[in-house]
């Protein structure tokens, strides 16, 4: 599971500190990874306070020189990520962009979660070989409208086709994934996790959502042994 903090105030210093700690605490308890995707600026705060994993939000396709207001692989993996997340629908970044981003963080020793919109692009993205790829159409995004309620059609056929090409990506659910029953849908069309954000961030006990999303991933993973 995978938490994006976006810019909400929910998740902004401090509190971005108090949700990791939740996240953490959940994790223990259920054993389902949990990764969150803090602000740059509480990228080393956060990775210093948790033992899970922390993904930056984004990272450029630069490497060390005159880059004015770029974000370096390096420069991420020094303030403690353990990955990043990329081509989300509110950071955009072409394809050259995203396969460029992909190696660099390979040779930051980064994971790397790459956002697709369409079965087209993930095929696309399927090759560039990124450790995660997140399946959600932008539409949905906040809406609380899951993707794999809304258009289930479109996990199966991604995970398919990319599943043809690379059996190795993980391959996680995101867009308006904001319940356990979103979670349950997801792992059923195929997904291994989800990509969630508001729904966590914005609820009003962040850790009761995250309890019944990690409890139901466990239950999920059980019917397939």
């Amino acid at each position: 599971m995978v938490v994006n903090f976006k810019t909400y105030m929910e998740a902004t210093g401090k509190r971005a500190i108090e949700l990791a700690k939740v996240a953490e605490d959940v994790s223990r308890e259920t054993g389902v990874t949990i990764i969150v995707a803090p602000q740059f600026t509480d990228i080393e705060p956060v990775s210093k306070t948790v033992d899970i994993p922390v993904f930056s939000q984004h990272m450029d396709a630069v490497k060390p020189g005159a880059h004015t207001g770029h974000v370096l692989a390096e420069a991420v993996k020094s303030a403690g990520a353990d990955g990043s997340l990329l081509n989300h629908s509110e950071r955009r970044i072409n394809p050259p962009e995203i396969a460029e981003s992909v190696k660099l963080c390979a040779e930051a020793d980064l994971r790397s979660l790459v956002c697709a919109d369409t079965t087209e692009a993930s095929v696309g993205i399927a090759k560039m070989i990124p450790d995660m790829i997140a399946i959600e159409p932008p539409e949905l995004i906040g809406t609380g409208i899951s993707v794999s309620k809304a258009r289930p059609e479109l996990i199966t056929e991604s995970v398919n086709e990319i599943r043809r090409l690379n059996s190795r990506v993980k391959v996680l659910c995101g867009a308006g994934v904001t319940s356990a029953e979103d979670v349950s849908k997801a792992l059923e069309l195929g997904s291994e996790g989800v990509l969630v954000a508001s729904g966590i961030v914005k609820s009003k006990d962040p850790r009761i959502v995250l309890q019944s999303m990690a409890n139901m991933m466990l239950s999920e993973q059980k019917k397939l042994f």
